[in-house]
Parts: structure tokens; sequence; C-alpha cells
């Protein structure tokens, strides 16, 4: 039986990309029986009628899924956010960042609007850049107006399935024209390119570009840590997971136990002050929506 990805969902169709081009597929009642959605980005086996139309017959394991969008088996998520206009937001970025490690999708950070920044603004952004790579994060630093940057991030949407992330205004459309110029999106305008504005359907779509494909999304369910446990967070800020391994207690949350690896981290700066910040803020918030008796 023939194999491929959704590439897009609408209307109980779903769009199935295979070596013989793209088949238009309906999903069996089976599916509905045992309560499955085949997403976009899922590797399904189909069964073709002809050349253009078939029935999808199962749906492989997915290695992980949003809900917002619903899309399945994400590579990588290349979190925009801009130098200026919206000012660089540190908050903003630990949440997406949170969440794209609890759904465990390889994030890279593309700053835009780089040209738009002087050289103090420039000086106090590198000091941020800087406490990213150091936890590990990869970070891209662009500009669609110059294309500073956009050979550096090209190849990296090679061979995977890549969503784009961030608040409005970023520059997600601009950039992404600047990677391909032949998508001709107006700026803020990509969620009308795949089926989103006001007067169409609401579907997700998976876009080609270079040899990867790419879905843009605002977010992830709305940026909320729904599903995220108390014990689960110090797994989503990879320098405190690596720093935790020499607290004096197991499952150590680092606000008040002593002896703490990741209190001290920030104490001699190895852990910057503004992370633990919003680890605590974080923190509070999962506790707070746990029900109360």
């Amino acid at each position: 039986m023939p194999e491929g990805k959704i590439i897009k969902a609408l209307s109980g169709f779903y769009y199935v990309l295979n070596e013989d081009g793209i088949t238009q597929c309906r999903g069996r009642g089976v599916f509905r029986k045992n309560k499955i959605t085949p997403l976009v980005g899922d590797e399904v086996v189909f069964q073709a009628e002809n050349d253009i139309e078939g029935y999808i017959l199962e749906v492989r394991d997915r290695k992980n899924e949003l809900v917002r969008p619903p899309i399945a088996n994400v590579d990588q998520s290349i979190l925009v956010f801009s130098a200026l206009e919206p000012e660089f937001s540190t908050t903003l970025l630990d949440r997406f960042l949170v969440l794209v490690e609890y759904n465990q999708i390889e994030p890279i950070i593309c700053i835009t609007k780089i040209d738009l920044i002087n050289s103090e603004q420039l000086a106090k952004l590198n000091s941020y850049v800087e406490d990213y790579q150091k936890a590990g994060y990869e970070v891209i630093m662009t500009s669609s107006e110059t294309d500073a940057g956009i050979e550096e991030l090209f190849p990296r949407l090679d061979g995977k399935i890549s969503v784009f992330a961030g608040q409005s205004g970023v520059g997600k459309s601009s950039l992404l024209n600047a990677i391909r110029p032949d998508l001709d999106l107006k700026t803020d305008d990509i969620s009308s390119h795949l089926g989103r504005g006001k007067h169409t359907t609401r579907h997700v779509e998976l876009i080609k570009v270079g040899n990867g494909l790419v879905a843009d999304t605002p977010g992830f369910s709305s940026l909320e840590f729904t599903g995220i446990e108390v014990e689960e967070l110090n797994y989503c800020f990879p320098e405190f997971e690596k720093a935790s391994e020499n607290c004096k207690f197991r499952g150590c949350q680092h606000i008040a136990e002593p002896k703490c690896a990741v209190k001290a981290g920030v104490d001699t700066g190895e852990i910057p002050k503004y992370r633990y910040k919003h680890y605590k803020e974080f923190l509070q918030e999962i506790k707070d929506r746990k029900p109360r008796y």
C-alpha cells in the first residue's frame, strides 16, 4: 500500500503528499469508531481509488502533536521574535520555549528586524543571545530588509516539518517571503494564505519551502501551560535540568530547598536571573492552575 504525509486537512478531506504527487483522501469509518482523527503532519498508509482520490487506512504512530494548530510530527519550531516593533521580550520567549521543550520539539530562536536597532540596543540584545546560546539554544539574527541571516536559516528547514511561531507583527511573513519570494505573502497575512483568512474555512496547511515543509501558527494552545505538571517544568529549562543534578534533594523545585544547585547558579551568574524569575512565575502559574479543595 502507498504511504505519504498529510499536508492539508479540509472539510473531511486529507491531502496526502506521496511519491506520485498529492492524493485527496477520506478517512475510513474505523477512525471515527476508534476516536482517531488524522492530523496534518501524520504519516499515513492509504489506498488509491484512482490517480487523485483514495482512502486513509492507517495513521502511523506520532512523535508529538499540537492542539492549536492541530498538527503532528513537528520536527522544529522557529520562534520568531523581533529586535524592535514589538520589543524583544524574554518573558514571552521563555514561555514559548517551555511549550516547545514540553512537546519535545527542537527550537530555533530567530530574531528579526535587526536592521532597526542601534549599536547600544544591539549590545543589549547580544547579551541575551549569549545567555540563550549558553543554555544550548541556536539563535539566528535576521533582517528581511537586508537579507541578513536568511542564508543561515534556509538550510535549517531542509527535510523537516517546521512551525513558525511568534506574536503578531514580528515579521513571520516577511521572513518567509525572504526565504521563498514566490509566496508573495502580505505582511501579517500568512494565515490567509494558509486558509485562515476572514472569508475562508479555517484549516492547517503545510507549504513547501526549500526541501522542507512549513506551517505558521500564532502559538501553542494559547500559550497556556495546560498539561505541564510542577515536577516537569524543570526539564523545560535545559540549564536548570543540568544544574539540578547537583541539588541536594531529588525533585528539588529550586524555590526554598537548601543546597539547591540552580539557586547557586543564579547567585554566581551561571544562570541568568531573568530566566530564574520566569521559572518561578511559571511554576506558580502551574500551581495556581491545580484545583483547590
